[in-house]
């Protein structure tokens, strides 16, 4: 890694950390130090800086740092492939608000650098996939003004998880389709719409486990079976009545280990939960 490149590193997670704490003080200091790097377009694709760049632009309720950001981005976008280059100008002037001041402003919708372009018709269709996914309405969400570009998140997504593998095989598939059904989870509007709104960078998301991308009543509920089945081993290992007239579904061994515990109103049946001590199996009825 270059010393440019850590440099720019070092202040995109500056920038980052800005937003997400809402405090621009320094704000300037560190477009300015952007604006005098050497900055290429590998780095700008390698480091994402557009999108922190972007998000900080509108974010700001500062003009000068407004019009710095701006700046930056109309002089990245020129070291743009001449058909990337296209792509975002069409994206631009097909914005609302870029018809209104020929610029884009603090609401607009300027597409940050997009992930290396890519003739692979597997890695394509994955990219489709997220695209669509991302593209899943959310519920209660009428105004889209602050949504990042579905498919510029979808390709970033792709590439990050491509680069993981550096092949299509099977975990690539399978870590595309986790993201997939996660995203347009309609039970799970919540994390489309941090992915949307850049709350969660799509680097971030390309990594996180099915566990951090579930809806918060997922993780409850995943929450509370732990709890359970932490509660049956504490039992199965601490007392209980060993018995030879349970037999284990797993291993078929009849030597097992019953405790009873009353888990429902008072005039419910008590559930019986038994731990096998032959191959650790565990179960319950009541």
């Amino acid at each position: 890694m270059s010393s440019c490149e850590k440099e720019v590193v070092k202040i995109g997670k500056q920038l980052d950390k800005m937003i997400s704490a809402d405090d621009q003080v320094n704000a300037m200091d560190l477009l300015q130090s952007l604006k005098d790097l050497p900055i290429t377009l590998e780095i700008l694709q390698k480091t994402r800086i557009g999108m922190s760049v972007n998000s900080l632009r509108k974010q700001s309720k500062h003009d000068e740092v407004i019009n710095l950001a701006k700046q930056l981005i109309k002089g990245w976008k020129k070291l743009l492939p001449a058909q990337d280059k296209k792509k975002a100008e069409d994206s631009d002037r097909s914005s609302p608000s870029s018809q209104v001041s020929g610029s884009g402003d603090g609401n607009g919708q300027d597409r940050s650098f997009p992930a290396p372009p890519t003739n692979d018709s597997v890695r394509e269709k994955c990219r489709s996939m997220l695209c669509n996914a991302l593209k899943v309405p959310v519920e209660g969400i009428e105004d889209t003004s602050d949504f990042q570009d579905a498919e510029e998140l979808a390709g970033i997504i792709e590439d990050c998880i491509f680069t993981e593998f550096t092949d299509t095989n099977m975990k690539y598939k399978n870590k595309v389709r986790s993201r997939v059904m996660n995203l347009k989870d309609v039970k799970n509007p919540g994390l489309r719409h941090q992915v949307l709104t850049g709350q969660i960078k799509p680097e971030k998301i390309a990594v996180m486990s099915a566990e951090e991308m579930a809806s918060d009543e997922l993780k409850e509920v995943r929450k509370e079976q732990t709890k359970e089945a932490i509660r049956e081993h504490q039992m199965a290992q601490t007392g209980g009545t060993k018995t030879d007239l349970l037999q284990c579904g797993k291993c078929k061994k009849r030597n097992c280990t019953y405790n009873q515990v009353q888990t429902r109103s008072a005039d419910e049946p008590m559930t019986t939960f038994v731990y096998c001590n032959e191959c650790g199996n565990r179960w319950k009825f009541c």
